[in-house]
């Protein structure tokens, strides 16, 4: 007795279809399954067998084998579970194999065949709608994740018996439904406004060129000058997600099962903030089994890394890649696995040791010697890849003080957002989005500059010894500041503040 139930399994964040072959013969009882199965697959005999007995089925005392094909992956995760079961099913003619056959089916079963959540139903229902099935039974409280698929079927199950009498027609499931608008204007609550920021507008000014372009940013600053608090409300500026950037940035999470419960998009920019005792594998990704790092996770959102210098030195340098490629590619004997990681790079630093070198309220206890080790820990090529440096001072008592409220985040957020949309229409026909991600050959195209603005670029690279990276750099943010201006062209204004930006170099030039 033969039977085939189609589930799914994934691979980095895209999901492939998995067919669950259930053989059963005469001779010794074993459950025996193949098809490279992890030890989570492989226990899932114990969990299948209790869940039937449980359910009021009869468990076969024959040879059973489960093939997993394709046979050359390694499968690992619960949710191969319910497949399997109802595979056993299928092959003991409880259910029909026909009516089994239209649908992808995932879950993980309990012992009394209550149907557990899994990871990664997103892409799985996704793959299921490319493979033109008739729906997708899911774990109930994966069915609103599911949902967002639109042309797909999904039925969300709770229990092995319901999905039994839903195969033998003794009853029906109502498929669940998702209302996109209604979840996206669900989430839209702003938790830190830049009206609450006194003072330091210069870092503002900078912070909304960093939003309207997608340029990676570092702050440079005394303790208590605001750093934190400045990055935390750049989330607040930063355009809404389209649909196409929440279901990429939903499939990340799903797969790490970072969704919460009944959660069915990510539509509100996340702020991720590790602490700076993360391993380069848990910045990047990797591990035995490979799953997304942070950069992965701040995808068309914000890695803010606080404290930079504090950070290991081998694990700053992962970072490398992504802020080039956008992507990051984790290499392994049996597989390779490539990951999304097109985030906006937000971090903070102390200008020494003691934090207090420049400030004229306080004195600095550091040698230049120990400056130079501080910020040796963040290399050249690395703040190379960091668009925009900018110092943050102490905040005076009468910015403090001050009674006239600053800009809202509302307000800066109308500017970004009609900046990106000039990005939006520049970059249709690419897989580009903003500014930041443009190539040699799109700046030589998109950012043009007259005579007199080459005259104060050339002078600049010639005194503050700029790389061909962060000459490419001023560019970027000098069109991205003639964006926000509704400029068509580059001009001399803009490339002067964008020199500006670049901090970190000035100062390479004087220590």
């Amino acid at each position: 007795m033969l039977a085939k139930i189609l589930s799914s399994a994934v691979i980095g964040i895209d999901a492939y279809l998995v067919e669950v072959e259930v053989d059963i013969t005469h001779g010794l009882p074993t459950f025996t399954t193949v098809g490279l199965p992890e030890a989570s697959v492989k226990e899932s005999k114990e969990r299948v067998k209790s869940a039937i007995n449980n359910s009021g089925y009869s468990f076969p005392a024959d040879r059973i084998t489960v093939n997993l094909a394709p046979a050359n992956i390694k499968k690992e995760g619960t949710g191969f579970d319910l497949p399997m079961a109802l595979g056993i099913l299928a092959a003991t003619r409880i259910i029909s194999q026909k009516v089994a056959s239209k649908y992808l089916v995932l879950g993980e079963l309990s012992l009394d065949g209550r149907i557990k959540p899994v990871n990664g139903s997103l892409p799985m229902a996704l793959a299921a709608k490319e493979a033109d099935y008739a729906g997708i039974l899911v774990p109930f409280d994966n069915g609103r994740e599911a949902s967002v698929v639109k042309g797909l079927s999904v039925f969300p199950v709770k229990t092995l018996s319901q999905v039994v009498a839903f195969f033998q027609g003794f009853t029906q499931i109502k498929p669940e439904t998702a209302d996109i608008s209604a979840i996206f204007d669900k989430d839209n609550e702003i938790e830190s406004d830049f009206s609450e920021v006194m003072g330091q507008e210069h870092v503002k000014r900078a912070l909304e060129i960093a939003a309207a372009g997608g340029h990676n940013m570092i702050m440079i600053g005394p303790p208590g000058s605001g750093k934190t608090m400045l990055a935390k409300c750049l989330q607040s500026i930063l355009p809404s997600l389209t649909f196409e950037e929440a279901i990429e940035t939903t499939k990340i999470f799903s797969v790490v099962g970072m969704l919460e419960k009944g959660q069915a998009l990510i539509t509100k920019r996340p702020f991720r903030a590790p602490h700076h005792t993360i391993s380069d594998a848990g910045l990047i990704g990797g591990g035995h089994i490979p799953r997304p790092g942070e950069v992965s996770l701040a995808h068309n959102v914000v890695l803010f890394l606080d404290e930079l210098p504090e950070y290991k030195k081998h694990v700053l340098e992962v970072l490398r890649q992504p802020l080039e490629d956008f992507k990051v590619t984790i290499s392994r004997a049996a597989s390779t696995i490539t990951y999304p990681s097109s985030f906006m790079l937000i971090a903070a630093m102390n200008p020494c040791p003691c934090g207090y070198f420049s400030d004229p309220k306080h004195e600095c206890k550091c040698t230049y010697p120990q400056i130079h080790r501080y910020r040796s820990k963040i290399s050249g090529p690395l703040l190379d890849r960091i668009d925009i440096h900018v110092e943050v001072p102490a905040v005076p008592y009468r910015d403090l003080m001050g009674e006239n409220g600053s800009e809202s985040s509302a307000q800066i957020r109308k500017r970004v957002t009609a900046a990106r949309a000039i990005q939006s229409e520049r970059f249709n026909r690419t897989k580009f989005y903003c500014n930041a991600q443009m190539s040699s050959r799109h700046i030589k195209k998109h950012c043009k500059i007259d005579d007199a603005s080459s005259r104060l670029l050339q002078s600049a690279i010639d005194k503050l010894g700029l790389s061909a990276r962060a000459f490419n750099r001023v560019l970027k943010i000098a069109r991205t500041i003639g964006d926000l201006e509704g400029s068509a062209d580059i001009q001399v204004d803009h490339i002067s503040e964008a020199i500006q930006y670049r901090n970190l170099d000035r100062r390479k030039a004087v220590i």
